[in-house]
């Protein structure tokens, strides 16, 4: 609480709640251009709701572990949550990393001055409910992997969305991304880490950590169930209101690192061939990875070349005669 608030509040006198920015995009998680409502079964560093992915290891490269899915059941002033699903009783490993995760942009952290002496504290704050009680963990931590802030909460009430709160110093040491479109920072929710990958909580140290030591694992316990919403990380050390965006301001955002094309614009080449060229709706944060995945309309395109131009526009070329086209264009970190 700052110092205005606890004077305004012992002279009873009313203020508005000041309400930071979150560095955390789609926190609210009304945003799920890939699979809509629909269930995903996880696979490793794979995308679910938007700009969320997870891991599934054990040792190796795993699936059947746990689902995914946009869900309606949330606190009050919320519409939507991620529901996260264990479908096995995934026996502990010292190299398990089961998580969720979000990468945040280095233009969008850089003022952190995390890596100097002068590291600003930040907030993280969420919306959290889960078929088990106990000790849960997370981590914060850099691009290179090396630097790690692993944090615990703890779950009181099963089936009971609770409000957590967890206060961060800034890193004086590492090396952090500044300025630039590589990973800021590293936002990791644990969900089955082993103890290689698992730090003791509430302080910075070296290594790449995802959870904290001894937290509850949700992957052990088939059926369990974890319910996420609300994620916002700000500056500052205590967490302010979440500032809820219009649904067509949120998708921007997220566009800027994945997003559909329902067809390019088209003309006729050689008589011969169908080529399209359009830009993407916002200016993504490199140039993405292309993926045709259908028709607009019914037509003939069997082949497909497509070419990425830069950030803002690409071309796609079809060796036979074709009507529209979708395609997924990709630009995560």
């Amino acid at each position: 609480m700052t110092k205005a608030r606890q004077l305004a509040d012992s002279a009873g006198i009313p203020i508005p709640s000041a309400i930071n920015p979150s560095l955390i995009i789609n926190g609210d998680m009304q945003i799920s251009q890939r699979y809509g409502s629909t269930v995903y079964a996880q696979i490793n560093d794979g995308y679910s709701l938007d700009r969320f992915k997870g891991n599934s290891y054990d040792g190796g490269l795993t699936t059947g572990k746990y689902t995914v899915q946009q869900s309606t059941t949330s606190p009050d002033g919320f519409s939507f949550s991620m529901l996260i699903t264990s479908t096995a009783s995934t026996s502990d490993n010292a190299n398990n990393i089961f998580d969720i995760e979000q990468k945040i942009e280095g233009f969008n952290t850089a003022h952190l001055g995390f890596g100097t002496s002068s590291a600003k504290t930040v907030t993280l704050s969420f919306w959290v409910r889960s078929s088990l009680t106990g000790t849960f963990g997370g981590a914060v931590k850099n691009e290179a992997r090396n630097r790690a802030y692993p944090f615990s909460y703890t779950i009181s009430s099963a089936n009971t969305f609770e409000h957590k709160t967890i206060v961060i110093q800034g890193d004086t040491s590492g090396t952090w991304v500044g300025a630039t479109s590589g990973t800021g920072l590293w936002i990791s929710f644990g969900l089955g880490v082993g103890s290689t990958r698992s730090g003791t909580a509430g302080a910075w140290g070296g290594g790449d950590m995802f959870s904290s030591t001894g937290a509850t694992s949700i992957v052990g316990t088939n059926g369990a169930t974890l319910y996420l919403t609300g994620v916002k990380l700000e500056e500052g050390n205590e967490a302010t209101d979440f500032q809820h965006t219009s649904y067509g301001e949120e998708m921007a955002k997220c566009q800027r690192y994945y997003q559909h094309q329902n067809a390019f614009s088209h003309y006729l080449h050689n008589n011969t061939q169908t080529k399209y060229q359009g830009f993407t709706f916002t200016r993504m944060r490199a140039s993405p990875t292309a993926t045709r995945t259908g028709n607009v309309v019914s037509g003939t395109e069997s082949t497909t070349t497509i070419t990425i131009m830069n950030e803002t526009s690409g071309k796609v070329e079809n060796a036979n005669m074709g009507i529209g086209g979708k395609y997924n264009l990709e630009a995560e970190i």
